[in-house]
Formats: C-alpha cells, sequence, structure tokens
C-alpha cells in the first residue's frame, strides 16, 4: 500500500479587510424570498468561484439552499478539504443566518479585491454554506418580530418538532462499544432510520452522505460560548448537574472551540448573557446533556468534527444589532474555517497506485478512525505533535508510518510497503 502524507498549511497572515461596508443600511432580516435573493446575488457576483445547490425541501416545501465556494465549485478535488457551516437549525435562533448570508457576501467581496488569505481558503478548501437549516420555522418566528418573539416560538420546524433532538441517537451505541471494544466510528444507522426523522435532518444526513466534510459548526443563539462534543452524558445526573462527556479528540476540540472564542471579539471574556464559561467555551454534556443532537452526530457517523457556536443572547436581535454582531464574528468565521487545514492529510493507494476508498486511517492513542474518500484521500484534525498512523483496507497488508504535525508550511511523507 502506497500513501501521501501531507502536513498542512497554517494561514498565520493577519485579515486584510478590503472595502467591507459596516453601515446599518447593509444589514437587515432575511426572510425566505430575500435570502434567496441574497444567496443568488452572490452567486451572480462571483458565477467562476460559486455554485447553488438545494439539499432537499423543508415540510412546507421551502429549498434548503447551500451556497459553496470553491476554484473548481461542483467538483471535490482530491486533498481539498470539505467545509460546511450551518445556520438557523433553530428558527427563531437567526443571527447565524444573518452572519452567514454576510460572510458568503464578505467571501465573494474579497476575492475579487484581491485579499491573499480568503483566496488562499477559496482556493484550498470547498467550502458549503447552508444559511437556514429551518426555513419554516424562521417565517414563524419572523412574524412575531425582533420585538415579540417568545423563547421558543418557531424554534422547531413547522410540525414543532426540535431539529437538535433529531438525528438518529448514536451516543448509547458507542458508550457500548467503549466497554465492548466495538467500531468507534461510522457507527450504523438504526432500521428504518429515514422513517424515524423531519424532511429537513433528513435532507441534511443525505447531505452528509454525499459530501465528505472535515470540519463544521452549527450556528445557534441564546448564549454566548463554543460548545464541543459531546453533547449527550455517559452518567444520569449527579446532584442535579450532568458531567463532563469527552470524545476520544477532547483535545482537538478544545482547541477548536478555542479558535473561535478568541477570535471573537468578545465570546472568550466568559460572561455573557448572565453565565460564565472558562475561555468562552464548554463541553456540550458538562452544560446540559441532549440526545439525538447534530453535533455528536456528526462525529459517530461521518468524518466531519463539528461545534456547536452560541452566538448572541438575543435570539432575534434587532436589525440595527447586526453591523456589531458582524464585526464580533468575521474574524472568528475565518479563523474556525482555516482550522480544517490542521493534521494529516493524505492519499491511499494499492501497489498499482489505484485509490482505495473507505480505509481505516488510525491513530495511536486516539480511539477515533476516519475513513478515506471514494478518491482515497482523507484528512485528520490533529494537534501539532508526532503520532503514529495507520491505513488499513480489507484485502490489504496495513501501512503505518511515523508523522510529525507542526505549524510549519506542509511537507510530504512517503511510505510504500
Amino acid at each position: 500500500m502506497q500513501q501521501w502524507w501531507t502536513l498542512p498549511w497554517l494561514c498565520a497572515l493577519l485579515l486584510g479587510l478590503m472595502g467591507v461596508r459596516v453601515s446599518g443600511s447593509d444589514f437587515q432580516h432575511h426572510r425566505y424570498e430575500d435570502m434567496v435573493r441574497a444567496l443568488f446575488a452572490v452567486q451572480s457576483e462571483c458565477p467562476y468561484i460559486t455554485r447553488i445547490y438545494s439539499i432537499g425541501r423543508s415540510v412546507e416545501g421551502r429549498h434548503l439552499y447551500v451556497l459553496e465556494f470553491s476554484d473548481n465549485p461542483g467538483i471535490h478535488e482530491a486533498l481539498e478539504p470539505e467545509f460546511k457551516y450551518v445556520g438557523n437549525m433553530h428558527g427563531n435562533e437567526v443571527l447565524g443566518r444573518e452572519l452567514l448570508i454576510k460572510f458568503s457576501q464578505f467571501l465573494c467581496e474579497e476575492y475579487r479585491a484581491g485579499n491573499q488569505r480568503i483566496m488562499r481558503l477559496i482556493h484550498d478548501t470547498r467550502i458549503h454554506i447552508l444559511p437556514s437549516m429551518n426555513p419554516d420555522g424562521y417565517e414563524v418566528a419572523a412574524r412575531q418580530g425582533p420585538e415579540f418573539n417568545g423563547y421558543l416560538v418557531g424554534r422547531g420546524n413547522s410540525r414543532e418538532i426540535d431539529l437538535n433532538r433529531n438525528f438518529p441517537d448514536l451516543n448509547a451505541l458507542m458508550y457500548y462499544y467503549e466497554k465492548t471494544s466495538g467500531r468507534n466510528h461510522h457507527l450504523p444507522l438504526p432500521d428504518n432510520w429515514e422513517h424515524q426523522v423531519e424532511p429537513e435532518t433528513l435532507a441534511v444526513i443525505k447531505w452528509m452522505q454525499n459530501y465528505n466534510f472535515v470540519l463544521s459548526a452549527n450556528l445557534h443563539g441564546g448564549a454566548v460560548v463554543a460548545n464541543y462534543p459531546f453533547d449527550k452524558s455517559r452518567d444520569p445526573r449527579i446532584r442535579g448537574r450532568t458531567t463532563y462527556a469527552a470524545t476520544p479528540d477532547d483535545k482537538i476540540f478544545r482547541k477548536l472551540a478555542r479558535t473561535y472564542s478568541y477570535a471573537h471579539s468578545w465570546m472568550h471574556k466568559g460572561w455573557n448573557c448572565g453565565d460564565f464559561f472558562d475561555e468562552g467555551i464548554t463541553n456540550g454534556a458538562s452544560w446540559y446533556s441532549l440526545s439525538k443532537g447534530m453535533q455528536d452526530f456528526n462525529y459517530l457517523y461521518t468524518n466531519c468534527f463539528e461545534i456547536t457556536l452560541e452566538l448572541s443572547c438575543d435570539k432575534f436581535p434587532p436589525a440595527s444589532a447586526l453591523p456589531r454582531e458582524w464585526l464580533g464574528n468575521r474574524e472568528a468565521l475565518v479563523s474556525y474555517l482555516e482550522q480544517v487545514h490542521h493534521g494529516i492529510k493524505g492519499m491511499v493507494y494499492d501497489e498499482n497506485n489505484n485509490p482505495i476508498g473507505n480505509a481505516e486511517i488510525s491513530v495511536s492513542g486516539i480511539n477515533h478512525d476516519v475513513t478515506s474518500g471514494v478518491d482515497g484521500d482523507y484528512f485528520r484534525l490533529l494537534l501539532p505533535g508526532t503520532y503514529t498512523v495507520t491505513a488499513s483496507a480489507p484485502g490489504y497488508l496495513p501501512s503505518t508510518s511515523t508523522v510529525t504535525v507542526g505549524p510549519a508550511e506542509a511537507i510530504q511523507h512517503r511510505n510504500k510497503t
């Protein structure tokens, strides 16, 4: 088996902000038709680096549109990681939706202006932006408006189902496997799962199946904190509190959460919305236990590492608050996206240089494997350090290499057996 190991680049450039307008007239709340027009306007302005596609429809038939940024839209390029941002999963938590619309405009504008940092991101990354996972719930919340919006009005979809409690529960199976030395990744879905989830959830799961996402963030509101897996506690409540539920990748998840928190203008300060979170981050289960959530599902069913970003005390802030929120989140959105290039990436080939898909990539000491994509490429997020990495596939001898991950420019290591 032959493999290429590539250490990723670390972008150390400061964000060059060119032509970014922050006047209040540039910010507004977007109803569904307004959002669609805004996304297609971006696509029209930057046609060679964008693509719009729908991953499905909501209960009421609204398209779940994704805006893709890439130097080759619509094409997966080997060794180019796939990244996603998801907003508005809870319909009445609207800041993420507006930030992702603005972020899309920003990427287009900065690319056209020649911002080297943004150009490099778009050339080296395939970026997928889903501004609204729950357009039906948003319309319910929007009819109430910012002044009268209730804490729960529009949270669920049109059937009033909370989409962040609607994914198949793989945590219970994972916790069982931990005790029995079972699988540690890509856990099987339950029978008839497609009939047990909402159309929006089904669309997102199919999306995950069709793209080999590496890193993701899910934008929420109601607090200001970067929340990382696991969301579901392994243990019952103890004295009214749930306990910390660490993943095997707890260290990298903490790093990812801190990346967003410290790049955010005030999240890292900890005191927000009457709560305190040290460094502006929290383990999900340590905060409160949640079953059938999306971030845990990403980690247990796919190669994707996802965190949940709670971005505002007010779930439906007035339009006048949006400029400040954009400036507070702009650098964090870029910095977090750049993390998709940290760790190792490589190709898995056989002796005839044929790519091997679905090969397992294991890292000694971290009980969570990832798999190669159909093109034989794989991505493994890791902190700087030296690792023993093994690639294996049925019918082939496993190949093991020692790889050093550092903050320097990418280097390549070739291993052939």
